[in-house]
């Protein structure tokens, strides 16, 4: 099928060179009926062909619009979701920085706070230990396997007083394991007794 434009460019020019080379003929051809009644001459098959290549022609342009409005629909729709999704997460976000924010404001608390634990673990600490005696200087061998009975003994014998109550003792042990290395320096033995007026 020839091109519906090419086609009716061929046919004008036709009719052209006709119109020229016959006026009279072409204009009596061409001049209006003078009965009004009378019915109108159809249009030429090529006419109808260009218009029809015309229709067909939008047609596939409307196609080609519908599969590119269809892709631009899903886009959309995919960039619909992603935002949601950054909308979740931004808020998310700003609740944790709303908490972070009220946890900095907390901290001057916080560490004054500490610093009074801080003060209150070492005074119970020294408060803990201050029936605790360390003595150095006594022989692995000599001191033997009661240390308890030892050291009351010692203490009486090196102050020369009778301890009334007696001495006790809550614990009494050497600190740490024997050196393999200098067998024979001893370790300190370290007591806790059990009155604080006989620790003193």
């Amino acid at each position: 099928m020839p091109d519906g434009k090419s086609s009716g460019k061929h046919s004008r020019q036709l009719f052209f060179l006709k119109a020229i080379a016959q006026p009279k003929t072409m204009a009596a051809q061409t001049a209006p009926p003078c009965s009004a009644s009378s019915p109108a001459d159809p249009p030429p098959l090529e006419a109808v062909d260009c218009i029809l290549l015309e229709i067909a022609a939008v047609g596939h342009r409307l196609e080609a619009m519908d599969s590119k409005i269809s892709g631009l629909t899903v886009a959309s729709s995919s960039i619909r979701a992603e935002i949601a999704g950054f909308r979740e997460t931004v808020h998310d976000l700003d609740q944790r920085l709303m908490t972070t924010e009220g946890q900095v404001a907390a901290l001057p608390d916080h560490e004054a706070e500490l610093r009074f634990l801080r003060t209150k673990v070492i005074d119970l600490e020294d408060r803990s230990r201050r029936d605790n005696k360390r003595i150095f200087g006594i022989a692995e061998h000599k001191a033997g396997s009661d240390l308890k009975t030892f050291l009351k003994s010692l203490l009486s014998e090196l102050t020369g007083l009778e301890f009334l109550p007696p001495l006790e003792f809550q614990k009494v042990h050497r600190i740490g394991p024997l050196h393999k290395a200098t067998p024979d320096k001893p370790r300190t033995i370290i007591s806790c007794f059990l009155r604080h007026e006989q620790a003193r």
